[in-house]
């Protein structure tokens, strides 16, 4: 039997296009992950896979540096280190405002609702104790014509 579109094809149908970005060594700060750039963009998704074990207690949420504007959380701070979150774990979030940061296989959410960006930087904020990796993956369509994100 022939396969007439792939995983990769239907996913880009789907969800739009795809970008990933390796964190390896959290420390605290606030670290650029993506950069939107020449307009507006739709998130359609934004997962995390962690790489290396997170223990340390510490808190840490994703934000919206834009060029122009104010910086806005994507979701609620969150302690990822208190209760161990072991390599291979996911993280989500629903985008809705004040969300925590969700963790564990099967538990992890897709976003109910997209989230429209303007140019500027997703960030990584690690504003306490931090150890562990992770590497997110974000999928976005392009609002504006030649909207891009790239990994920062």
């Amino acid at each position: 039997m022939s396969v007439i579109i792939q995983g990769d094809q239907l996913r880009t149908i789907l969800f739009g296009t795809r970008v990933e970005k390796a964190y390896p060594t959290l420390a605290v700060e606030t670290k650029s992950l993506f950069t939107v750039a020449g307009g507006k963009v739709l998130i359609t998704s934004i997962t995390g896979e962690v790489t290396t074990a997170i223990t340390v207690a510490g808190t840490s949420k994703l934000q919206h540096n834009p060029t122009v504007g104010t910086t806005k959380d994507l979701c609620a701070a969150t302690d990822l280190g208190t209760t161990d979150t072991p390599v291979g774990n996911l993280l989500g979030f629903q985008g809705l405002t004040g969300d925590s940061i969700l963790t564990g296989p099967g538990a992890v959410p897709n976003l109910k609702q997209p989230l429209v960006l303007t140019a500027g930087v997703i960030e990584q904020v690690n504003a306490t104790g931090a150890d562990g990796g992770i590497t997110w993956v974000l999928t976005y369509v392009a609002l504006d014509n030649g909207a891009t994100v790239t990994a920062a």
